[in-house]
């Protein structure tokens, strides 16, 4: 199981592209060894983001920044599901989609309460890289990869804002980074390491992941700083449909 609680991590290549490590791991020993350096990314990203959250930065801003992750997660994982032929992959998937509007919906009413009116509406905004990457991916194993990535970062992301939170005495925001959240993104995380077991196969596959997992690190990594201000972004022209399997 991965954990929140550990410092940020491990360098990529430029183009979020490791070389292949040979001939393809037995699938449960890969998806161990390519969670094992999530764990140092995720080292190296937490210190990161904490270094980014000042005293100056409101809650109410931090919050904006985990609302716009969620409703962006909802959309790629939905984008991800129409053309996904496996049925027990596409109802996951679904289900995902389900929890994330849930989680906007709870942030949404959070940001409310504190005297701040969310700012994430996907209708006025621009979509982010990482969202721009995620809907481009193609195959099962790099979509599983990135999205155990993703829900990776988010939990560490939501650790981090509870414990600021706690820090200037706001109970009630820490319980829902931590509590409201967390079962939910828990059973996410055994969800993508699941199906990832059952389709990292093949050498191209394994290869693929490992590429994914690396570039989603990566553009959070990039991230961290603005993400931080969490700013209404103008909208963008239309971005073209992500080409289908």
């Amino acid at each position: 199981m991965l954990s929140t609680q550990v410092p940020l991590a491990q360098a990529h290549d430029p183009e979020g592209s490791p070389v292949s490590r040979g001939p393809a791991h037995e699938p449960e020993a890969f998806v161990g060894e390519i969670e094992r350096d999530l764990l140092r990314s995720l080292a190296r990203l937490g210190e990161q983001a904490r270094a980014a959250i000042t005293d100056a930065v409101p809650l109410a801003e931090l919050l904006s920044a985990i609302l716009r992750d969620q409703i962006e997660a909802a959309e790629v994982e939905a984008l991800w599901l129409t053309d996904e032929p496996d049925l027990d992959l596409r109802l996951g998937l679904a289900r995902l989609v389900g929890d994330e509007a849930r989680h906007f919906s709870m942030l949404a009413d959070r940001i409310r309460e504190l005297g701040t009116e969310p700012r994430a509406d996907p209708r006025i905004r621009a979509h982010g890289p990482l969202f721009r990457y995620l809907r481009g991916l193609q195959t099962p194993a790099e979509r599983l990869a990135a999205g155990l990535a993703r829900e990776a970062v988010a939990r560490l992301r939501n650790a981090l804002v509870a414990e600021v939170a706690r820090a200037r005495g706001d109970d009630a925001t820490a319980r829902l980074c931590i509590e409201g959240a967390g079962e939910d993104e828990v059973r996410h995380l055994e969800f993508f390491r699941r199906e990832l077991v059952r389709y990292a196969l093949t050498i191209e596959g394994q290869d693929a992941a490992r590429r994914a997992m690396a570039r989603t690190v990566q553009l959070a990594e990039e991230a961290t700083d603005s993400s931080r201000s969490a700013k209404a972004t103008p909208a963008a022209p239309a971005e073209p449909p992500a080409p289908g399997r």
